[in-house]
């Protein structure tokens, strides 16, 4: 018996080429479709959550993208149909939008890519199906469904921290967890086929959206640890009382900006800051 053809997910493919490749040099349809912050907050261009997701930055991050859906869903999509097939997809898609657009929502933010709805795939299809294997057009070897969903973050994670402009890589996160919740929803019992895999699958994406939700900029790792650090200190430090300003205040009045301390010179600076 011949494999069913996997319609969804070749139309998806189809459609998201076909917005894609014009967009890579019609700058004025990009802008109309990206996801943008400030579009969707003040303008509530709300299309832009979906319509984002059928552009992408060139032709690598095309193809790779819409490789990986077709990996995944010509076994995802036979398996449980057509409209939970694009329901997962698309509440990836929208779930990795509104992380972006909650981290990102007191500046101005552009980005593009299907990743948020693939990731949602991806994680869902290792859940649905623990021994699928992925296989490569002309090389004889396979790999495991797991190792490809942890490869395909560090290549994203990987791609983040060169800055490609525009690549959504926070929404990736949203996506995974969005699409990974919407299957547990349609199929409960992916939880008790391995539920040490789901804890710690949702124990790390919960401590990447704190990571996220501190660090939405994506600074580097050694400068956002310092600031953090700085922010830390700052909060644990109690502010000086009314009285103890005034203190140096008059000790000020009385023997001069000369007499004070060093900490007394520190508080009070931190005082004028207030």
């Amino acid at each position: 018996m011949p494999p069913e053809i996997p319609i969804a997910t070749l139309l998806v493919i189809l459609a998201t080429g076909v917005v894609s490749v014009p967009a890579f040099t019609n700058f004025a349809l990009r802008d109309k479709l990206i996801f943008s912050s400030h579009a969707i907050f003040a303008d509530k261009e709300y299309h832009r959550l979906i319509t984002s997701a059928f552009l992408h930055a060139d032709w690598q991050h095309l193809i790779f993208n819409m490789l990986s859906l077709y990996f995944f869903g010509q076994t995802m999509e036979p398996a449980i149909g057509i409209l939970r097939f694009l329901l997962i997809y698309f509440a990836s898609i929208v779930g990795g939008g509104l992380l972006s657009l909650y981290l990102h929502r007191n500046h101005e933010y552009f980005s593009l890519g299907a990743s948020g709805g693939v990731c949602g795939i991806i994680f869902s299809s290792v859940f649905l199906f623990p021994g699928i294997a992925i296989g490569f057009f002309l090389l004889p070897v396979q790999v495991p469904g797991w190792l490809y969903a942890i490869l395909f973050l560090v290549y994203e994670f990987y791609s983040g921290r060169r800055q490609r402009t525009n690549v959504g890589h926070d929404a990736h996160l949203g996506g995974a967890m969005v699409g990974l919740l919407t299957t547990t929803g349609l199929f409960p019992e992916i939880v008790r086929w391995n539920p040490r895999l789901y804890a710690a699958v949702m124990g790390l994406t919960l401590t990447m959206l704190i990571y996220f939700w501190q660090n939405p900029l994506n600074l580097p790792l050694r400068v956002f640890l310092e600031g953090w650090g700085r922010r830390s200190a700052q909060i644990r430090k109690p502010n000086p009382t009314p009285a103890e300003v005034d203190a140096i205040l008059e000790k000020v009045s009385r023997q001069g900006i000369q007499s004070l301390t060093k900490k007394e010179r520190r508080i009070l600076e931190n005082a004028s800051k207030r």
